[in-house]
């Protein structure tokens, strides 16, 4: 027998191990990659592609077309595999190295960007409440190896002000971060999870108030940390979320909260017809704007700053923060130390040369950062501490624009 001929049989052997080998889950073996190498991928929040069909735009208008009937809410959804690619680079650039936190896609629609987050690697948890859109997504789910998972829910009706069992599509945010599989972490550690979204347009300034409630009190979503959110908002809310002080009309109590608590970046603009609605007549329903730019959809990232509860700021008086601002702002161009007589502050004028704060100043000229300080300066203020004003934060705080 020649050296090296192999016995008889011994192909159908080695074929036969293949298979077992095949059955038993280790198919990167085929491509010479080392047996874990899929289960690192997936430690690290990395999958690979799954090679999905991303359906083209007018398929997925037509599946949207289900859902257009009298008394649905004015949903938008993402139809064009272009925009989606793009909204996915955006939402993966800037990722730092290591393990990728899971992404809550809410009300994905037809599932474009779904498929195309899959596809780039990304693990997503889509979170649905309308029946028409659940089958489509559910199957998905059912033909991967859980890279997606689907919830039936809706984000934007999160943790709602009822007693007893809550409803679906209504969630708690409690048992939605158990079924995603995340745990909180420490305020200062890294992202834990972030969110994708389209604000509902009727609801987008009551949604940013809730969010920043939620924010600054460490509660719902952000009692799990620095929860990052991705959402597309209104451009003229987003140029009110970034003004600067003394801008007329767009520097509001909004725009210093959010600064305060957030780094925000603006990550893409999208024309409003680049968006299918839900609307019968298939218009675009753009939200008219007297004083401010409203052309695009602004993709903007909300990262809660790590540094947020230092000083004197903390979960349990951020409320009073919020209420201090609002009641600065509610006349922009009123004096600040007429502001601060108001709180019967008899050393105002003291306190303000100790900031440095002009005595003249007007509310809508100061910095965010100086409206920080001026709240810390004012919590190691005896006066500040009477009972009068912290009875008039608990009773307005919650009915103001929500």
């Amino acid at each position: 027998m020649l050296a090296g001929r192999a016995q008889p049989g011994a192909a159908g052997c080695c074929r036969r191990l293949l298979a077992a080998a095949l059955a038993a889950g280790l198919r990167p073996l085929l491509c010479g990659l080392p047996p874990r190498w899929t289960t690192a991928r997936r430690a690290a929040g990395q999958w690979p592609s799954p090679g999905l069909r991303v359906p083209a735009a007018a398929e997925a208008e037509r599946l949207v077309q289900q859902v257009q009937r009298a008394g649905v809410p004015l949903c938008r959804f993402i139809a064009c595999p272009k925009l989606a690619r793009t909204v996915q680079r955006c939402l993966q650039g800037g990722a730092s190295p290591g393990p990728q936190p899971v992404l809550l896609e809410c009300a994905p629609g037809p599932g474009v960007l779904t498929r195309t987050l899959l596809n780039a690697g990304v693990r997503v948890v889509a979170l649905e409440s309308n029946s028409v859109f659940l089958p489509n997504l559910q199957s998905l789910e059912n033909s991967l190896d859980g890279q997606l998972k689907v919830i039936y829910g809706d984000f934007f009706r999160l943790d709602p002000l009822v007693t007893g069992t809550v409803k679906p599509p209504a969630v708690c945010s409690d048992k939605l971060f158990e079924t995603m599989g995340v745990a909180a972490v420490p305020w200062r550690a890294d992202v834990p999870v972030k969110i994708f979204g389209i604000l509902p347009q009727k609801k987008e300034r009551n949604t940013l108030w809730r969010l920043l409630f939620a924010l600054y009190e460490c509660s719902s979503i952000y009692r799990y940390g620095r929860v990052e959110l991705n959402i597309f908002i209104s451009e003229k809310e987003y140029k009110v979320l970034t003004a600067k002080p003394g801008e007329a009309r767009a520097y509001q109590a909004l725009t210093v909260l959010w600064q305060v608590g957030c780094e925000i970046q603006l990550l893409h603009m999208e024309p409003w017809s680049s968006f299918v609605t839900n609307l019968k007549n298939g218009g675009l329903a753009v939200p008219k704007s007297t004083w401010l730019p409203n052309d695009h959809l602004c993709l903007v990232r909300l990262t809660p700053q790590q540094n947020l509860f230092t000083g004197g700021l903390e979960p349990t008086n951020s409320s009073t923060f919020i209420f201090m601002v609002k009641q600065c702002l509610a006349k922009p161009r009123s004096r600040l130390t007429d502001r601060l007589n108001s709180w019967s502050l008899d050393n105002g004028g003291k306190l303000l040369r100790e900031l440095e704060i002009p005595k003249n100043a007007e509310t809508c000229h100061l910095y965010p950062e100086d409206y920080r300080r001026l709240f810390e300066a004012l919590q190691n203020s005896n006066m500040f501490a009477e009972t009068w004003f912290h009875d008039e934060v608990l009773e307005s705080i919650r009915n103001i624009n929500l």
